[in-house]
């Protein structure tokens, strides 16, 4: 038998954006006997992870926050890596979740007991914890993306990836070459092209880039925003609105995009002088089928005279050098594997075991992108087909906290032991979403991280966020099976 002073109403795993969130608004609710179980060493998941050069935010910064928590002390519209994760520390702080945190304690497995209606949950210290939830929030950029390169395992010299900066690795006057020209790539090419001595940077497709409104937030706009917590809060959504107009464009209505293909023509254009090097640099797919960036220094970093663009793929790596598929050898001192995270690949971030002891699959498709068939009591934040092309994942997480919220109160008032999504329910639901995401730019005829690499969109919403808000405004009982069975007493 288990004395109810053993439970947990809800274990969290994941101390960033998701978790953090869902622990405030469980304590909110009322609901305070919980636990968030981190692995790092400190809260904000990938805002502590990656720390390379140039790091920040590519969404603006009044909406990449809690909207229940503005911040008025942004330095820039769009935040650096530094402020974000001490925005995320001072919300620990101000709603005292020092003490339900357990650092350096991953989760190693958990088990659901049909018979009890709990979760049991082992973690990397040996510790296991009862309760009548689980709450996963690890965020699907966790998983490096490496890249299958002939003798990679062969470099002698530093080489490691954009999302474990190596800050004791000094790149004064080396000879470095950063693989990969995505979203962490624009960002650290400029960042450190100034100190090294050669960069050769290794494009595979060309980015579809925006010129990026950067301007400094003076103290005198910041003082304002702490005065007048709601002109902050109209920006907000002002941008908001802005985003998801330009959100009908990736999902319902692709001539806008247009616009912005526009802009990003005129701004390459405008900015990169040598004709060479701008054909290379233009995608040769439609905007929007991979991920839009937005940067003002890459394109004048790349015309640096110690930066090289190299377009043709890699044959292999030796121990001192990079060989291309035309036969040219460089000589490097360390490599920057800027490659991005294996989004796309639906995996369980540690053993989950459900009902008759199935455990949760690769690719395993979910209702809503937050409950499982066959795992009752158990909820993902971000998780499959939640993705973003156009706006701010806070969106979406608070959403899901809500939805989450929901079932929650549905468990306590109905008095249910069990509370699971029922398979036909994610059936049909996912089968919807795939006809959809069909009609969508993403579709388009481009390699990206959104898709697996069967073609399959596991990643991303198929509409605006207004839609998927409004679906979990309330929680849909009706679409779960549900068992009520009072929890024993010792």
């Amino acid at each position: 038998m288990v004395a109810p002073s053993e439970v947990l109403d809800a274990v969290i795993v994941g101390a960033g954006f998701a978790g953090i969130g869902m622990a405030i608004k469980l304590d909110a609710a009322n609901t305070p006997n919980f636990v968030i179980l981190e692995r790092g060493d400190g809260v904000g998941g990938t805002w502590r992870d990656n720390r390379y050069p140039g790091c920040a935010c590519d969404v603006p910064a009044h909406l990449y926050s809690y909207s229940f928590e503005p911040n008025p002390s942004w330095s820039l519209p769009y935040a650096p890596q530094n402020e974000i994760l001490a925005y995320l520390e001072k919300c620990v702080d101000k709603y005292h979740l020092r003490g339900r945190l357990r650092l350096k304690t991953a989760a190693k497995q958990a088990r659901f007991d049909e018979e009890l209606g709990l979760w049991e949950v082992e973690a990397s210290t040996g510790q296991k914890f009862l309760a009548r939830s689980l709450i996963v929030g690890a965020g699907p950029l966790n998983r490096w993306s490496v890249p299958k390169i002939a003798g990679l395992e062969k470099f002698q010299g530093p080489m490691f990836h954009s999302a474990d900066w190596k800050e004791d690795v000094s790149l004064e006057g080396k000879r470095v070459a950063v693989i990969g020209t995505g979203a962490s790539s624009i960002q650290i090419v400029p960042a450190i092209a100034k100190k090294v001595g050669k960069l050769h940077v290794f494009q595979r497709t060309p980015a579809w880039i925006l010129p990026k409104q950067n301007g400094v937030i003076d103290a005198k706009a910041q003082a304002r925003y702490a005065k007048y917590p709601a002109a902050q809060r109209a920006i907000r959504r002002t941008m908001y609105g802005v985003n998801e107009f330009f959100g009908l464009g990736f999902t319902h209505f692709r001539p806008i995009m247009g616009i912005g293909e526009m802009v990003a023509n005129k701004y390459r254009e405008k900015v990169v002088r040598d004709p060479v090097l701008r054909d290379k640099l233009t995608p040769k797919y439609p905007i929007g089928c991979k991920r839009v960036l937005m940067s003002n220094d890459f394109y004048p970093a790349m015309q640096r005279e110690n930066v090289e663009l190299v377009t043709d793929g890699i044959r292999e790596i030796r121990e001192r050098s990079i060989v291309t598929s035309d036969g040219v050898e460089r000589e490097v001192d360390v490599i920057v594997l800027a490659t991005g995270f294996d989004a796309a690949d639906i995996k369980a971030p540690f053993a989950i075991e459900g009902r008759r002891g199935q455990s949760l699959p690769d690719g395993a498709e979910a209702y809503l992108g937050t409950t499982f068939a066959g795992f009752p009591n158990f909820f993902m934040i971000i998780g499959p087909n939640t993705g973003l092309g156009h706006t701010s994942m806070i969106v979406m997480m608070e959403a899901q906290i809500g939805y989450i919220l929901g079932a929650l109160r549905t468990m306590q008032k109905k008095k249910l032991k069990l509370l699971d999504v029922k398979q036909d329910v994610v059936r049909g639901y996912n089968e919807r979403l795939q006809k959809r995401l069909a009609k969508t730019v993403w579709s388009g005829d481009c390699r990206s991280w959104y898709k697996t690499e069967g073609g399959k969109n596991t990643t991303l919403w198929p509409g605006l966020t207004i839609e998927y808000r409004a679906r979990m405004a309330s929680f849909d009982a009706d679409r779960y099976e549900q068992v009520k069975e009072a929890l024993p007493v010792a």
